[in-house]
């Protein structure tokens, strides 16, 4: 079976196909949604699976997942007043165009660099 080394004799650390990872493994996801956090702790697995091929390309890209053990797992660190003030100043810079410094209600595209309004502008000048 492919991407099955229980031992790590081949990976370095054990690795299973999708879905046959044993108990008590779980991804950081699956921990955040029993809120719970690795803690620091190393990781104890790992799964691998083929993803999709790139386009224009002939191979399939390999996938990992990292496995953490349930019984090191911690409780999320709750957030703090102070925490919540970095989360919103965070999100402001994000929302906040370098260009005309307007500050939007959604993410800035970082694909653009910019607000769409001033993405549209600056093509339009260059056309």
């Amino acid at each position: 079976m492919k991407f099955y080394d229980p031992t790590g004799a081949e990976y370095g650390i054990p690795t299973f196909p999708r879905r046959l990872a044993p108990e008590g493994l779980f991804t950081r996801r699956q921990l955040r949604a029993l809120d719970l956090r690795p803690n620091g702790q190393d990781v104890a697995a790992q799964i691998l699976w083929f993803g999709r091929r790139p386009p224009g390309s002939r191979t399939r890209l390999v996938r990992a997942a990292y496995l953490y053990r349930l019984d090191l797992a911690a409780p999320v660190r709750p957030m703090t007043p102070s925490r919540w003030r970095a989360h919103r100043a965070m999100m402001r810079a994000r929302r906040t165009c370098p260009v005309c410094t307007v500050t939007y209600p959604y993410v800035i595209p970082t694909s653009l660099g910019c607000c769409p309004g001033c993405a549209d502008y600056t093509a339009a000048l260059a056309a």
